[in-house]
């Protein structure tokens, strides 16, 4: 029980803090500024990684590589600490499946990421919510939804592209479980 409610809270806050690093990554990559709501968060959550990281690792091109770092130290520490609860620091094996669990971790919280983003997006287009926040989330899931849309024609009127990508999603994260338990295996 105890192995549960810490990997649990590990997993909140390793989520938590590395999806804000891919945010971040993510923002940056589409030029979505940072003077909003959204970015305040980002940049409260992440400024005590990324800013030291950066004046080692510097960016390459529209790739801030120093948030993605980041976020793979928040998952191989994450795993580690894991690791360290269930005793299987010393073993060998254990070493080899950081890397992998952490890459893994990694994109599941991507993917879990984006279906957030686009369950939100969605209901604030069925409200017709008007912030800058919307705004916002509506300039990070516009990318991924419009190459459905140019295959998925309005239903009556309705955008059934975000649940497309919602059912896609869903199958990269069973996809990611399984290779990742085969990995552990």
């Amino acid at each position: 029980m105890l192995y549960q409610i810490a990997s649990f809270l590990l997993d909140v806050v390793g989520g938590l803090l590395t999806g804000a690093c891919l945010l971040r990554l993510y923002m940056q990559w589409q030029r979505i500024p940072f003077a909003n709501p959204v970015g305040g968060l980002i940049f409260a959550l992440t400024d005590w990684l990324i800013l030291p990281l950066r004046k080692v690792i510097p960016p390459v091109g529209r790739l801030d590589v120093s948030s993605l770092v980041a976020a793979v130290l928040l998952q191989l520490t994450q795993y580690f600490l894991l690791a360290l609860l269930l005793g299987a620091v010393g073993a060998a094996s254990a070493w080899a499946w950081l890397p992998w669990l952490a890459l893994f971790g990694l994109a599941r919280v991507a993917v879990s990421g984006l279906i957030g983003l686009l369950i939100v997006y969605a209901v604030m287009s069925w409200v017709q919510a008007r912030s800058p926040l919307s705004d916002v989330i509506a300039q990070l899931c516009e990318p991924v939804l419009r190459p459905f849309r140019r295959i998925i024609p309005l239903v009556g009127g309705i955008d059934l592209s975000p649940l497309a990508v919602l059912v896609l999603l869903q199958v990269v994260m069973i996809v990611l479980g399984h290779l990742q338990a085969s990995v552990m295996r």
